[in-house]
């Protein structure tokens, strides 16, 4: 009898944790930040806060602290992408709160390739006593949601 898994890459959200051992041999939890990304040119601040700017698309995770893995209530994530026809406009920027458990939900549709440039959606995430972080989470072609943790680092 053979069994057969597939696994769809866009559907498993991948936080690499560490364990470290401290001098004194206890163990310490450590979480890889999240890469950041360019910010490029159609970042606007003050995006309004709400959960979706269109259907078909699904983006969810956890905001998390790199030194300790633990989640960061109250992280500001700011999300903007191109609409359908490939322009970018205040109908595609919206803030999320992260929620007690670190965790987000957002809605948008699909973002549409463009001047070459696959799918993506840009994120800025701050949170009190962390860096800021700005990336992108590129979409996997025909999936309609994604699971992407956001990893932050504690400021210095």
């Amino acid at each position: 009898m053979r069994i057969r898994f597939s696994v769809s890459s866009a559907a498993i959200a991948l936080t690499v944790v560490l364990f470290l051992v401290t001098a004194s041999g206890e163990s310490v939890e450590k979480c890889v930040p999240t890469n950041p990304d360019m910010l490029g040119p159609f970042y606007k601040p003050g995006a309004p806060e709400r959960s979706s700017v269109g259907k078909g698309y699904v983006l969810s995770g956890v905001v998390k602290s790199s030194a300790d893995c633990h989640h960061i209530k109250g992280a500001r994530i700011e999300f903007w992408l191109a609409g359908p026809e490939g322009e970018y406009a205040d109908n595609y920027r919206a803030t999320i709160i992260s929620d007690q458990a670190g965790a987000y939900h957002f809605e948008s549709n699909f973002p549409p390739s463009y001047s070459g440039r696959p799918p993506h959606i840009h994120i800025k995430v701050s949170a009190e006593g962390f860096r800021t972080l700005v990336t992108q989470h590129y979409p996997a072609e025909s999936h309609t949601s994604g699971i992407f943790d956001l990893v932050l680092m504690p400021q210095k």
